[in-house]
């Protein structure tokens, strides 16, 4: 039974950054912490239980709408939902370029399309998005491509032909992030009607498992490695440092449809700095 009192924070992804944000929004609140493998959202919720948050789990798989339909129907039947943590996502060195759109592009999308029928005034969502999008040129996409991105239904954005043509995992990483921070303006104006707020945290290299996966990546370990050494602060960052901005924006009432950069420099650096090729 709904308890109408009862203010509900949604972590979609169980991993070190979900962890760190809810630990910082989640304190006298319910938290639903959901992961594609249910054992991942289990182990995750134990170390918060043993701190004393209060945390049930779900299974879901973003790039599914159905199953993330009945997460948001499994939150809205718990309380009023207030937080939305969105941290699920591939990375280049995990999966094809096609998947990477299918969950990062088209999954985010979904993710924002069905929570923002039952997010509850004066509540907010965080999407983590990623520096290397800022890493595309300026004109990398026409306007049209840009607000395509932004608007159009979820179902229609693997159709589009400039996304359909894309073969390259890192080149696909970078446009479904730069989606997300696209399509988190657009979302604002939606989420603003019910009284609620959408905000995209686009993070440098932050110390989790996905992240090591690219430090040691075969493929793009020694580039990653270069570019954390090249940057002004000379290091990636840690889980608790995104936590503490997302945290941030859950508290400033005047911020929605913006994307945040957080990343040690490392675009400064590539721009105009060491880095640049």
């Amino acid at each position: 039974m709904k308890n109408i009192n009862q203010e509900i924070i949604v972590a979609i992804g169980s991993g070190a950054i979900a962890q760190a944000i809810v630990r910082r929004i989640g304190v006298g609140k319910s938290i639903l912490l959901a992961d594609i493998k249910a054992e991942n959202a289990e182990v995750a919720a134990q170390v918060l239980r043993q701190s004393g948050f209060d945390v049930s789990t779900a299974s879901v798989d973003v790039s599914n709408r159905h199953s993330v339909a009945m997460l948001a129907k499994q939150a809205e039947k718990l309380g009023a939902v207030k937080g939305v943590v969105l941290t699920a996502g591939l990375s280049p060195s995990q999966a094809s370029a096609q998947a990477i759109l299918k969950v990062d592009l088209y999954g985010t999308a979904v993710v924002f399309e069905e929570f923002g029928q039952v997010i509850a005034e004066g509540g907010s969502a965080v999407v983590i998005g990623s520096q290397s999008s800022h890493r595309l040129a300026v004109d990398e996409l026409s306007q049209a491509q840009a607000d395509a991105l932004a608007t159009l239904p979820a179902e229609e954005l693997l159709q589009l032909d400039f996304v359909q043509t894309i073969d390259d995992s890192l080149k696909a990483y970078q446009i479904a992030k730069r989606g997300n921070a696209l399509r988190v303006i657009a979302e604002a104006v939606k989420w603003g009607e019910r009284g609620a707020r959408i905000n995209c945290i686009s993070a440098g290299i932050v110390y989790t498992p996905l992240a090591y996966d690219e430090l040691t990546s075969a493929e793009r370990g020694e580039f990653y490695r270069n570019m954390l050494a090249k940057s002004p602060a000379k290091r990636g960052g840690t889980p608790d440092e995104i936590g503490a901005l997302a945290e941030f924006l859950f508290n400033a009432s005047y911020i929605s449809g913006s994307d945040i950069l957080i990343d040690g420099g490392v675009t400064a650096a590539y721009k105009y700095g060491a880095l640049k090729p």
